[in-house]
């Protein structure tokens, strides 16, 4: 058994972990930052400014959790793309430096990725071929897995993901960033089917998704129905918005489940912390004879876990990067 260090840093939440390659969490530290709430929304050149500063502070509080030491480490994982080029480059550099007076192997790894195999740290025997929805504040895609290297992105959004159009209607509503917990709080009180919002290309022959139109659909009717945040049917809007995006992806992923007849979905990304979603595929899977695996909500969000265990993989088929290894904000799932 060997010992990964795992840094995150794709965006606003400075992360590190020990993570063996078992799949076991030996420890998972995440600081996040603050400083971006009374902007509503992530300002990418004080995330990067934050993670100088808790960088270090994360590494040795994972390290101390962990009981472990340096010296006992044997590679240093870190996410390199998408992300924030700022924020990213803060992480690389670090590991890079890291790994280099070390002399351990560096790895570097995609923060989709990431998302994706966080299931392996709560079940590890997972079995190949799997569908992955991955849906977070800045991406939605659809990919099809045979092996932890062999994978085809059957769909991904047009225009916004699922949780940036969460996210904008919370804006709108005044709801603290990220805003779609907060409407799925309200959504359990309320009536999904109350208000008929659009479901964006449910019919189309691919798999793609596009929620740009649907959240316009609800700006509008907030606007012509004076929909506020203390309104009397707020949880019937947030109930109803919630539902046509869950109903999107639930009908999408399982157009693709029967198309290329898969028996395991891997939910992931924030979105997938979601109460509405997990119930939808939950209640589904009873029925489809199909195993629906989704992450604790902890380990939906970005946590430097997920990439220490997308690194495992790696790490067993001597998978290093070179120190010439640099960040990137190329977006969506791919191999490094």
């Amino acid at each position: 058994m060997s010992l990964i260090l795992a840094i995150e840093t794709s965006c606003d939440d400075t992360s590190a972990a020990i993570v063996d390659t078992d799949f076991q969490i030996l420890s998972n530290i995440i600081s996040s930052q603050s400083i971006h709430e009374k902007f509503g929304g992530i300002v990418p050149e004080l995330a990067s400014r934050e993670h100088i500063k808790g960088v270090v502070y994360v590494v040795d509080l994972a390290l101390k959790k962990a009981g472990k030491n340096l010296e006992q480490i044997d590679a240093i994982a870190v996410s390199v793309n998408p992300g924030l080029i700022g924020s990213l480059l803060v992480g690389v550099s670090f590991a890079k430096g890291l790994a280099f007076s070390l002399v351990k192997p560096l790895i570097a790894i995609n923060h989709i990725m990431g998302h994706v195999f966080a299931n392996f740290l709560e079940n590890p025997n997972i079995q190949f071929p799997f569908l992955s929805l991955v849906v977070s504040g800045g991406h939605t895609e659809l990919v099809k897995f045979d092996s932890p290297t062999e994978f085809e992105v059957l769909g991904r959004t047009v225009d916004d993901a699922a949780g940036e159009a969460f996210d904008k209607i919370g804006k709108l509503l005044g709801f603290p960033y990220p805003g779609g917990p907060a409407i799925d709080k309200l959504a359990k009180k309320g009536n999904k089917n109350a208000i008929d919002f659009p479901l964006p290309m449910i019919n189309k022959p691919n798999f793609n998704f596009s929620f740009s139109g649907l959240k316009t659909s609800a700006s509008l009717y907030m606007k012509k129905n004076n929909i506020k945040a203390n309104s009397n049917s707020i949880q019937d809007f947030c109930a109803s918005y919630q539902n046509a995006i869950v109903e999107v992806l639930f009908r999408k992923t399982m157009n693709a489940v029967k198309k290329y007849s898969l028996k395991n979905i891997l939910l992931s990304g924030g979105v997938a912390a979601n109460s509405a979603l997990r119930d939808k595929f939950r209640k589904s899977s009873a029925s489809e004879n199909i195993k629906i695996y989704f992450p604790s909500p902890l380990l939906c969000t970005d946590n430097a876990a997920m990439i220490g265990a997308a690194a495992v993989f790696k790490f067993q088929r001597n998978d290093f990067a070179k120190f010439s290894l640099n960040a990137s904000s190329l977006k969506g799932i791919r191999k490094i």
